[in-house]
């Protein structure tokens, strides 16, 4: 059986992201090491994934940063959980808003401009 271990999110800056996803968006440090060339591993935890989160760019790759990634996170009550990210100043493309498919979702953006999808677990 095949599982995913990780997605990679592209990051200009590793501890302005490694503060706002673990002080704002609440993941946990699982690993800060470096990687070799100057780089840095940073892998994070998702409350109640399995799915690590690591803020990490290849060189060559950082036209990448600021753009729609195509992570989607989840959460039960995606209403309230709009109201807190944005109450400790997460931005926010869009509300928290009944979507097409039938669920809740929100869209937001990290300090790099990346984009996600914030929906309801029946997406």
């Amino acid at each position: 059986m095949m599982k995913v271990r990780f997605v990679s999110i592209p990051v200009r800056n590793q501890d302005v992201s490694l503060s706002f996803y673990t002080e704002k968006l609440g993941f946990q440090l699982v690993t800060d090491q470096p990687f070799g060339g100057g780089q840095r591993w940073i892998e994070l935890k998702p409350p109640g994934s399995d799915i690590l989160v690591v803020l990490f760019t290849p060189p060559g790759d950082e036209g990448r940063i600021g753009s729609f990634q195509n992570v989607a996170f989840t959460s039960d009550d995606v209403e309230a959980e709009y109201i807190r990210l944005r109450d400790l100043g997460v931005e926010f493309v869009r509300p928290a808003e009944r979507a097409e498919w039938g669920g809740m979702q929100a869209i937001f953006r990290d300090p790099d401009g990346n984009t996600f999808v914030l929906a309801s677990p029946d997406a």
